[in-house]
């Protein structure tokens, strides 16, 4: 009861800020930004245009991949017109694709450019199953997989650049607090939804997505430390904010729902508080592995905090994500 009242009055917590901070206020001390090159997915709209929008704001250079291209070409237009002088480069990315997240990131080495600053920001939420090209439910692909294998592609360049400027890097992945609504076997319950659509519910897979989001932020947190990398990686539950991600649900049922929780809802200024704090803010130096919610650190489900679980999840990624592998993802063998 006290918790939804300070959320309702937007009392600040320990970071000094709370629900109804902005992305633009949390990030008014985060001097270093005009020396950082950041990667944001998901930046054509909603909470990652208004993270894309203040970062640029404050000097950050920015990259923008989009399965969109146009929609990224779009965006960089609407930030570099409020923006001056902002560096913003849009670049074609499928996440549900992993060949797509492979040829992204050759092309961005091509570029010679450091990188500072990564947000796995994209998400979806399908009403409808599919099954990606390569055999993995869309939702699990595009919200989690595609941004495991893009880190993994990119976490050399993050902790070289790092070495090279002395500047912290830092992965920011953004979750849900719907994440908590997922229970029982993950791998099983993937395997299922990723054979047929017998077994799919849509928010039971939006949940399984976002759960392997903060397990992915606590196994590469362990990774990252026993490598001596100067990088951080956290993630944050943005708020709920009505964003194009309901784009498949859109109708009454849905109009009904926002109008009902309307009290609850953020404006996407204050929805990309959280990410744009967790990413900028520096009293968050060395911070790592560390789940957030209304730019404070919070705690995840029992489930998402297991490391247990991290790792095993972990294992089956690479199993997913490994092309030159002769082993193949079978989640009724159990990855224990």
């Amino acid at each position: 009861m006290l918790h939804s009242i300070k959320y309702l009055a937007g009392s600040p917590g320990p970071s000094g800020f709370g629900s109804k901070s902005s992305a633009e206020h949390v990030t008014a001390s985060a001097l270093h930004l005009p020396s950082i090159t950041a990667i944001i997915t998901g930046a054509t709209s909603g909470i990652g245009a208004e993270t894309a929008r203040v970062l640029a704001k404050r000097g950050a250079r920015l990259i923008l991949p989009s399965r969109n291209l146009k929609a990224a070409e779009e965006a960089k237009a609407r930030i570099e017109a409020e923006c001056s002088g902002s560096e913003i480069i849009a670049m074609a990315l499928d996440l549900s694709s992993l060949a797509s997240v492979r040829t992204f990131v050759a092309q961005f080495e091509s570029l010679n450019l450091p990188l500072n600053l990564l947000i796995n920001n994209a998400g979806k939420f399908s009403h409808e199953h599919a099954i990606s090209e390569d055999g993995i439910e869309m939702t699990f692909a595009t919200n989690y997989l595609g941004h495991f294998l893009l880190t993994k592609l990119l976490v050399n360049t993050m902790v070289e650049t790092a070495k090279a400027t002395g500047i912290q890097g830092r992965i920011v992945n953004v979750s849900s607090s719907i994440h908590g609504w997922f229970s029982g076997d993950i791998i099983k319950y993937l395997g299922q939804i990723s054979r047929n659509k017998w077994n799919y519910d849509a928010t039971r897979a939006y949940a399984l997505s976002k759960l392997a989001n903060v397990l992915h932020t606590h196994e590469l947190a362990r990774r990252l430390k026993k490598m001596g990398a100067n990088v951080t990686v956290n993630c944050v539950h943005p708020g709920i904010v009505r964003t194009r991600l309901t784009r498949d649900r859109e109708g009454f049922i849905t109009d009904l729902v926002f109008f009902i929780t309307s009290k609850l809802l953020k404006t996407i200024p204050q929805a990309a508080a959280t990410t744009c704090y967790v990413a900028a803010n520096p009293r968050l130096s060395n911070v790592t592995g560390k789940y957030f919610a209304d730019c404070n650190e919070a705690s995840p489900s029992k489930l998402a905090a297991s490391l247990t679980e991290a790792a095993r999840l972990w294992s089956a990624s690479e199993i997913m994500v490994n092309t030159n592998s002769k082993l193949v993802f079978n989640p009724n063998n159990a990855l224990e």
